[in-house]
């Protein structure tokens, strides 16, 4: 299965522990974000596994990576965040119209 439009490429990003976990864990952090090994450090993620999951988060459009000398920080695009939590919630509770079904003869 392709996903082609931003909300659909997050949520597919967001659909994996591990990815979750990251996110959540830079949700926590801030604006500051944190350095790829203190993502690592704190979940217990080897760095080519948590590198693969951080690649697809950035990729996603979620999170946005700033190289600090040697160091690179990780951080949740919060904007981007509340635009998917906006698309999610943009209809709540406005009903849905049923359609009757025409009855098979």
């Amino acid at each position: 299965m392709t996903t082609t439009s931003p909300n659909a490429r997050a949520l597919a990003a967001l659909g994996h522990d591990a990815r979750l976990s990251i996110f959540r864990l830079l949700v926590k952090a801030g604006s500051d974000g944190l350095r790829v090994s203190d993502i690592g450090d704190h979940l217990g993620l080897a760095p080519s596994t948590l590198a693969h999951h951080l690649s697809t988060l950035v990729d996603a459009g979620l999170v946005l990576q700033d190289k600090q000398g040697r160091e690179v920080f990780n951080r949740v695009d919060f904007p981007a965040m509340h635009a998917l939590v906006g698309f999610l919630t943009s209809e709540c509770c406005v009903g849905v119209a049923i359609r009757a079904s025409e009855d098979a003869a």
